[in-house]
């Protein structure tokens, strides 16, 4: 039933279908696991808005809203590396 549509399945017919494949890929992003920064297994998962557990070893992180790492913060980080170089 939802093999086509994934996630979004649970929105039915409703909402048209460019807003459910635009919902699709907030909830792949937000329901997926991610790789943990201290013990480095694929264990950290979102809590609540912004911020996100590993179930293995405990750790709590603070995130973006649908990931634990927004575009934004890997250009901050990269550019204080930078700085720090120089």
């Amino acid at each position: 039933r939802t093999k086509k549509v994934g996630i979004s399945g649970r929105l039915g017919a409703r909402y048209g279908s460019t807003l459910r494949k635009r919902m699709k890929s907030v909830l792949e992003t937000q329901k997926k696991k991610y790789e943990c920064k201290s013990c480095g297994k694929q264990s950290v998962k979102r809590k609540v808005v912004g911020i996100w557990i590993c179930k293995a070893c405990g750790v709590k992180y603070a995130g973006g809203a649908y990931a634990p790492v927004t575009p934004a913060a890997t250009t901050f980080s990269n550019v204080l590396r930078q700085l720090n170089n120089k």
